[in-house]
């Protein structure tokens, strides 16, 4: 199948049954992320420097979360970093990143703004578009992981997602179609992802360059503005990356994080959410040391002492201290005062975190690690070699996700409010168009 029919003629009610579970479940994962970083000071900066730069003109959307109009890419802009701000989104092992967070805003700012201009979409053609950015995100993030020499941050390649759904939804014909693909490739932003982890800020994984980037190429395809090729889509020697499309399903290859801190740190949090419901003598109290045996770029987050709310989240020692001390990691536990809380930073200068030669050699197919929590009676207590909770192999439970959305969203909404945002999203498919759920994602 060519990418332009897939891209224009893909229907979601035809895509296998546990792929569009995922797909939409994946929505909701995003909205809720978004949910949780509604008011932290990423999200605040993000908008009103899109409100001041990027204001409507001949094209006109809302905020998320906020109600002011401006033009699509200041939109995308926005929603990308906001929801890059909370490192609780979905990712994909062999991109060695994520999809969602780029094309997901940037699909909301599109949709919103046919709206604006008369046009509805319906919720069928929305989680068909949203599909389409998915599977071909994830795609071009494989095939440029496959022919870089350099890790990349998402944005480099999730941009091309957005073309992909942002075209169907636009209705573009297959030449501004092409160029608009080698427009995003040509202007993407190939961001060095091991400098952020090693300097963490609010850049992130770039999903807010990659938004723009995305919206920016269409418009500019639209304009006349010429592109094509874009290598990682046209290439002879990555042509294994697209020619099974709409037969296989990378979308199916996700996996989802329980919790707002960078998948590296994840398999440490999974094996000691295990050890304290095993042993429930392991309390921030009681705690004397603890080791975590981890593969390279794991070892390299560290973050004993984060300065913000991004050093944080792209940290391992530091969420791994709030679950011992709170029992949980959620927003309040990674942003805000929780930063200098001193009940989680008492634990955190207990925290070891050492290189496992075993395994980094298994990453990046597998991410791993063990712990050991020595007690002050003396009592010392290993995990087993642990995968993180959400992958495919560990999938969440529908249960699972939607505590988690509660989780998140209600630092900043109420129950009633968050019980609105999960019946349209449940409803979308059925929707006639997508009032319902963007009455609920436009407002403050």
């Amino acid at each position: 199948m060519s990418l332009y029919n897939f891209v224009q003629n893909l229907r979601f009610n035809e895509v296998p049954q546990h792929t569009r579970y995922l797909v939409s479940t994946s929505l909701l994962d995003i909205i809720g992320v978004l949910a949780g970083a509604k008011n932290n000071q990423t999200t605040d900066n993000i908008r009103n420097y899109a409100a001041d730069h990027y204001a409507a003109s001949s094209m006109s959307c809302r905020l998320l979360f906020d109600g002011r109009e401006v033009n699509p890419m200041g939109a995308a802009w926005a929603g990308g970093f906001s929801a890059d701000s909370l490192d609780a989104h979905e990712g994909h092992f062999t991109s060695k990143g994520h999809a969602g967070a780029t094309v997901v805003p940037a699909l909301l700012a599109l949709a919103d703004a046919c709206r604006d201009q008369g046009r509805e979409i319906s919720g069928e053609e929305f989680l068909s578009a949203v599909t389409v950015a998915y599977e071909t995100g994830l795609r071009a993030g494989v095939a440029l992981m496959d022919t870089a020499a350099e890790y990349h941050a998402s944005g480099a390649f999730s941009g091309l997602g957005v073309v992909c759904g942002g075209a169907r939804l636009l209705g573009m014909n297959e030449e501004q179609f092409l160029h608009a693909l080698g427009i995003a490739e040509y202007f993407g932003p190939r961001c060095p992802m091991m400098r952020l982890v090693d300097f963490p800020s609010m850049l992130r994984d770039a999903h807010g360059a990659g938004a723009y980037a995305g919206v920016n190429a269409l418009l500019m395809a639209q304009a006349g503005i010429t592109g094509a090729p874009a290598e990682t889509v046209a290439g002879d020697k990555i042509s294994h990356c697209w020619n099974d499309l709409g037969s296989r399903w990378e979308i199916d290859a996700q996996y989802f994080k329980p919790w707002p801190v960078c998948r590296w740190a994840q398999p440490a949090l999974t094996a000691v959410t295990a050890m304290m419901a095993q042993y429930p003598n392991i309390t921030a109290a009681n705690v004397e040391a603890v080791k975590v045996e981890t593969f390279h770029e794991s070892m390299r987050l560290q973050g004993h002492f984060p300065a913000n709310a991004d050093e944080a989240q792209y940290g391992l020692a530091f969420p791994l201290a709030a679950l011992i001390s709170r029992g949980q990691v959620g927003p309040n536990e990674v942003t805000g005062e929780a930063i200098q809380a001193e009940d989680i930073l008492q634990v955190s200068r207990l925290i070891e975190i050492t290189e496992a030669d075993d395994l980094s050699v298994r990453f990046p197919q597998e991410i791993l690690s063990r712990v050991t929590i020595q007690l002050k009676d003396g009592t010392s207590l290993t995990s087993p070699v642990t995968q993180a909770k959400g992958d495919p192999e560990t999938a969440m439970t529908q249960v699972e996700f939607r505590a988690k959305f509660r989780l998140l969203a209600s630092v900043n909404f109420s129950e009633q409010r968050i019980s609105e945002i999960i019946s349209a999203v449940d409803d979308l498919e059925q929707a006639n168009d997508c009032s319902q759920l963007f009455n609920q994602l436009m407002n403050p």
